[in-house]
């Protein structure tokens, strides 16, 4: 699957724009706060409901405006289909799918991407939370069903959270313990269901992982991944022969189960004193390792930037794997100007065989030149025809002005 053409409305600094794409690589070029990053979050919100740079809706609608439109045309083999989100500064969005509305976390069941941008850097070096939420996106890309299951164990939790709260300042009777092992069997049965798809989904990256890496670095520097899953845990160890806390092996759903009603039980007295759940895959975390040692702690900038390329390499490989709508839409922004030379090269190799990979870039020099075929231009959000090989590269003075006030309300 990839995007034939892109339409934007009120999108960032665009307010109105439209553009046709190709299957291959593409090249999106321009100075910071142009807009070049804007295209590619607006086709990768399509496709995952979220940016990649902010954590509001609010902040991708056009400065002054209520409400924004990203609509793009999808290409699979023979068919075509338009998919389009309109996005609120408050209230719902709406999406629609062949100009029918859908529920708006349905447009991952027809559009898939795999994004790298600097910020992913954070995967290796930052809190547990990102990368759950890496694996949990995989999660719903393989299969819509765990958006829901994702949902309602949120949900649960957030029952159960405010349960152990009023516990903290009264003593509970017992039918609210009664309602508590409520909450603990839902916590089960959708937390069991989350771990058992995360562990799987691990296994199965694994190989992948290696595979990118060694293609990248053109070394075998061992890189690994494993789940460290507190409903799994007794005593802050795993209960199997592995010393360092991590789940690795397979373990049946019903295993995961009882090991977890187990531990929340063990759990429950420090629960009521904390007012929180303990246990549970919110509280889960992924290691990742490089030559048998936790990337997180040894890993130089380099190593984690390579391993974290890597990964969603590796992610847009599975993706490639096990979808129905053929491969992702790869898009890489702003990576090449982080890479020396020889691993640009590397990396150009590795992605050559995407039916479509997107390239931001602020210097076209940085992009190796076999990539550089279809290049298209961003000055002050307007898109420069990419046939037009004497695109300016500066704008008239006031309209460079208002590029750079429009670039302070976008990040780009």
């Amino acid at each position: 699957m990839y995007v034939r053409h892109l339409t934007l409305r009120n999108f960032r600094n665009y307010a109105d724009a439209e553009l046709s794409l190709d299957v291959g690589v593409q090249v999106f070029e321009g100075a910071n706060g142009q807009g070049k990053t804007n295209l590619v979050e607006a086709i990768g919100y399509l496709a995952t409901l979220s940016s990649h740079r902010v954590s509001s809706d609010a902040a991708l609608v056009r400065f002054g405006e209520k409400s924004a439109i990203v609509r793009a045309e999808l290409a699979h083999r023979n068919r075509t289909l338009a998919i389009d989100v309109e996005l609120q500064k408050s209230g719902a969005n709406r999406a629609r799918v062949g100009g029918q509305p859908v529920r708006a976390r349905e447009l991952s069941r027809y559009f898939t991407t795999v994004l790298f941008a600097p910020e992913d850097l954070a995967l290796v070096r930052g809190e547990p939370q990102q990368r759950r939420d890496f694996f949990d996106s995989l999660l719903v890309t393989h299969s819509s069903r765990l958006g829901d299951v994702l949902q309602q164990y949120d949900r649960v939790l957030r029952q159960r959270n405010s349960l152990l709260r009023s516990a903290k300042s009264q003593r509970l009777d017992a039918s609210a313990l009664t309602t508590l092992e409520i909450w603990d069997e839902q916590l089960i049965t959708h937390g069991s269901v989350i771990i058992a798809e995360r562990l799987a989904l691990v296994e199965r990256l694994v190989p992948h992982l290696q595979d990118a890496y060694e293609s990248l670095v053109d070394d075998n520097h061992h890189p690994g991944l494993s789940m460290r899953v507190t409903a799994l845990a007794d005593g802050g160890r795993l209960m199997d022969d592995d010393q360092t806390g991590e789940q690795r092996g397979t373990v049946t759903l019903a295993e995961i189960e009882s090991r977890f009603a187990e531990r929340l039980r063990a759990a429950r007295d420090k629960e009521l004193e904390r007012g929180v759940t303990l246990v549970g895959p919110h509280r889960d975390d992924v290691t990742f390792w490089l030559n048998q040692l936790p990337a997180r702690i040894t890993a130089s900038h380099g190593e984690s930037w390579s391993f974290a390329l890597s990964l969603k390499l590796a992610a847009a490989q599975l993706v490639r794997s096990e979808s129905r709508t053929g491969d992702p839409v790869l898009i890489l922004d702003d990576v090449f100007a982080e890479l020396d030379a020889a691993r640009r090269q590397r990396l150009a190799a590795a992605i050559a065989g995407f039916e479509q990979v997107l390239i931001t870039c602020a210097v076209l020099t940085d992009i190796p030149e076999p990539l550089r075929k279809h290049t298209i231009h961003i000055r002050a959000g307007k898109i420069i025809d990419r046939e037009d090989a004497s695109a300016p590269a500066e704008l008239a003075a006031s309209e460079l002005a208002a590029s750079e006030q429009q670039a302070e309300r976008s990040d780009d």
